[in-house]
């Protein structure tokens, strides 16, 4: 996850259409030590952090790789910082989970092969390429994974909103995008297509990692955490794909 976006364009998962936060239960109203008496909860929240672990380190060695395509010296500078983000991100997550008991490379390894295929399939061939991917390709993943954080125990729901939080790529990646297309509106089809790739591969990477990790396919579908269900999980990438649309207008690009 190399981006975040501000919570505009971010589901809403703590709150209602009213506004107010709904009334946590069952296990969103627990705490770490409470929770984790459940050895099948544990476990999801280990695959949980691990995926997220794995998807920090790797946002951090692409926008070291993305700062080599940057045309300004700025540029290059505005990634590495970046890139520094993402990695406090990881570290924060690798010594969670220490802390509760897993090895962390034990705990990333499950998802290495489907991160690195989804980066593998989504390689940026320039430097706006590179841009949309960060801004809309993870930001999917965000989503995902903020969808599950609200169902979460107080203090990993905490953990995984804090290392979700915009590194400052949503508005550098807006603001540079938009100005290529207006400098050349040409640029505006090739990116809108790419985009479109990116939003078919990204949930398809979470479908999977989700399908191979019987806990935390438990926990989504209702049977560990509150709140979701089969017709529940459908409507939570139905709202991933809403604010796809809202990150492709902040784009300039149609969805």
């Amino acid at each position: 996850m190399s981006t975040r976006d501000t919570a505009a364009d971010t589901p809403a998962t703590d709150a209602d259409e009213g506004g107010a936060p709904p009334e946590r239960t069952g296990v969103a109203a627990q705490d770490w030590a409470t929770a984790a008496a459940d050895p099948q909860y544990r476990a999801a929240v280990m695959d949980l952090l691990g995926a997220l672990a794995y998807g920090e380190l790797a946002a951090f060695e692409r926008l070291a790789e993305d700062a080599k395509l940057a045309p300004t010296l700025a540029d290059k500078a505005e990634l590495a910082k970046m890139a520094s983000a993402e990695f406090h991100h990881f570290e924060r997550l690798r010594d969670r989970l220490a802390a509760i008991g897993a090895e962390p490379t034990e705990a990333m390894a499950p998802f290495l092969a489907a991160l690195d295929g989804f980066h593998k399939q989504t390689a940026p061939s320039d430097w706006l390429e590179g841009l949309v991917k960060a801004y809309v390709g993870d930001s999917i993943a965000s989503d995902f994974y903020r969808e599950v954080a609200a169902r979460l125990d107080s203090d990993t729901r905490a953990l995984v909103l804090g290392v979700l939080d915009d590194t400052g790529h949503a508005s550098f990646a807006v603001e540079k995008v938009r100005a290529a297309i207006e400098a050349d509106p040409r640029v505006g089809g090739r990116l809108a297509l790419w985009a479109r790739r990116l939003m078919g591969e990204a949930l398809s990477q979470s479908q999977r990692v989700v399908a191979d990790r019987d806990a935390l396919s438990t926990m989504l579908v209702g049977g560990l955490a509150d709140g979701f269900d089969l017709a529940e999980v459908g409507r939570m990438f139905s709202r991933i794909t809403e604010a796809h649309t809202k990150r492709m207008a902040a784009l300039g690009l149609a969805a």
